[in-house]
C-alpha cells in the first residue's frame, strides 16, 4: 500500500481546525440507497473504476448513482496539488495503470450511458501532465460506445507543451476546466494553479477547435464577494466559455478551508439570471450544482441551444 495513501492528506496534520456554521436546512440530503445505486457501485468496484463522486465526497452521489450516472477518474485517486477545498488524497501517486482506458471504456458501454463525464487528479509528475491518458480513454469509450457523448473535466497542464492541443485533438464533446474560485482566493484556496492560466487553456480549446462546447464551474461561500464573481463571469465570456456551473462550497474536513457563508438559493438564482444575461449559452446554480451533475441533460439542452442559434443565424441571413 502506497504510504501516502494511509494518510489522506498529510500537508493539512499541523494546520488548524477551520470549524464552519452549521448546515441549513436546504443543504440536507438523503443517504445513498436503493437497488440501482447498489447495482451502479458492484459494477463500478468490479471494474475497478475509481470515481470523483467517492473520493470528492459528492453531495449529489445518491442521487446521480440512482440514475446510472457517474463521474469516472482516470490515473489513480492521488493528487500532486494540495487544494484546500477537495478531498481528493494528496501524495506521490502510483504509476500509471497502462489498462484504464480500455477499463473505463467497457464500464461506459455495461452501464449504456448516452453520455459518460471523465475527468482526473492532477500529475505533475507526468511529462505531459496525463495528456495521453486521456486521449487512450477518450478513443476507447469511442470504439466501445460510439453513440455517447464524452465530457471530460481537465487538469490545468500547467507548463505541460503541446499537452493541450493533445486533448482537444481528440475532439471530446464537451471541454470542462474549473476556475473554482475568484483570484484573489488563489493563494489560499488553489495555491498549485494559475487563475489566467486556466482561464486562458479554456480560451485555447475555443480557438484550436470551435465546436467543441466549453465548460467551467466556480464555487461559493469561501469568502468571495458577489462583484467578485460577476468579475469571473465577464473573464469567462472573454474566453468564449458556453457553459457555468455555480455550487455551493462545503467542507470536507476541519482541516480543509472554512465555509465562510452558506449562500441562500435565491441568490444562487440570482446569479443565473445575472450569467445568462452575459451570454453564456447555458448555466447551472443551485447550493448542490457540481460539474457533472445533470452532465447529460444539460449537454443535450447545449446541443439544441446551438441548433436554434444556427437557425435563427441562417433566418437573418435570407
Amino acid at each position: 500500500m502506497n504510504d501516502f495513501k494511509k494518510i489522506r492528506h498529510p500537508e493539512k496534520i499541523n494546520k488548524p481546525d477551520n470549524i464552519s456554521p452549521k448546515k441549513p436546512f436546504w443543504l440536507k440530503v438523503k443517504a445513498p440507497q436503493g437497488k440501482i445505486f447498489d447495482q451502479t457501485k458492484d459494477l463500478l468496484d468490479d471494474l475497478n473504476i475509481t470515481t470523483v463522486c467517492e473520493e470528492a465526497s459528492c453531495p449529489n452521489i445518491g442521487n446521480c448513482w440512482s440514475k446510472k450516472h457517474a463521474t469516472m477518474m482516470i490515473m489513480g485517486d492521488i493528487c500532486t496539488r494540495a487544494c484546500s477545498f477537495c478531498n481528493v488524497a494528496t501524495g506521490k501517486p502510483n504509476k500509471l495503470d497502462l489498462s484504464e482506458p480500455i477499463r473505463v471504456a467497457k464500464s461506459v458501454a455495461r452501464l449504456n450511458l448516452n453520455h459518460v463525464v471523465i475527468t482526473s487528479v492532477d500529475r505533475d509528475d507526468l511529462y505531459d501532465g496525463g495528456a495521453d491518458h486521456f486521449v487512450a480513454t477518450i478513443t476507447d469509450i469511442r470504439k466501445y460506445s460510439p453513440n455517447t457523448s464524452i465530457e471530460i473535466l481537465t487538469p490545468d497542464f500547467l507548463k505541460k507543451d503541446g499537452a493541450l492541443e493533445k486533448v482537444i485533438n481528440a475532439k471530446p464533446d464537451v471541454f470542462n476546466h474549473n476556475l473554482e474560485t475568484v483570484p484573489r482566493l488563489y493563494p489560499s484556496v488553489r495555491p498549485g494553479a494559475r487563475y489566467f492560466h486556466s482561464l486562458s487553456l479554456l480560451a485555447k480549446v475555443k480557438e484550436v477547435d470551435p465546436n467543441i462546447f466549453t465548460k467551467s464551474g466556480i464555487m461559493v461561500g469561501l469568502g468571495e464577494s458577489q462583484n467578485e464573481i460577476y468579475q469571473v463571469m465577464d473573464d469567462m465570456r472573454s474566453a468564449d466559455i458556453d457553459f457555468l456551473t455555480i455550487g455551493q462550497y462545503l467542507q470536507p474536513t476541519i482541516k480543509h478551508h472554512k465555509v465562510e457563508k452558506f449562500v441562500h438559493p435565491d441568490e444562487f438564482d440570482k446569479y443565473k439570471k445575472v450569467a445568462l444575461s452575459k451570454g453564456f449559452l447555458l448555466v447551472s446554480s443551485s447550493p448542490f450544482t457540481r460539474s457533472s451533475f445533470h452532465a447529460s441533460e444539460d449537454f443535450e439542452k447545449l446541443k439544441k441551444i446551438r441548433i436554434n442559434q444556427l437557425n435563427n443565424y441562417k433566418s437573418n441571413l435570407k
